[in-house]
């Protein structure tokens, strides 16, 4: 599988990002003449690992007959402070609400996430810390 994407000039700092399809404009933070008229394209990582991995993790739980009521993955990146401004460490975090909800099932799709399916975190995670965390119903059950 191939996959391709292009970015063309509009104004300033912003881009067009052409992608499947879809597009979306992106722009530099202020500082850097960017005016807030998109997404920054480092973030644009986060959301990808947290997607990749999301959809993942739904999916298996779906498998396991694992009914959520609620599912969101939030990502945290340190970014380095000297040039090239590179993610540092980025910490997941796994967020479910729902009625039982068994831990060892959810650890199970995390883990199958990380260690075999989510493409986006196999490429991250050589060269950046990474850590996870799993809360149910607003309470940490550590991490996977």
């Amino acid at each position: 599988m191939q996959m391709q994407a292009n970015v063309v000039w509009k104004d300033g700092m912003a881009f067009e990002a052409h992608l499947d399809g879809f597009s979306l404009t992106i722009d530099a933070h202020e500082m850097f003449g960017g005016r807030k008229l998109g997404p920054m394209p480092k973030g644009l990582t986060l959301v990808s690992l947290a997607g990749c991995t999301a959809m993942d993790v739904i999916s298996i739980l779906r498998k396991m007959r694992v009914e959520v009521d609620s599912f969101e993955v939030a990502t945290e990146g340190v970014i380095a402070d000297d040039h090239p401004k590179k993610f540092l460490e980025v910490v997941i975090k796994y967020i479910f609400k729902g009625t039982d909800l068994p831990l060892e099932k959810i650890k199970n799709a995390v883990s199958l996430s990380l260690e075999s399916y989510c493409g986006v975190y196999a490429t991250l995670q050589p060269a950046v810390r990474m850590s996870h965390r799993i809360i149910i119903n607003g309470q940490e059950a550590g991490e996977v």
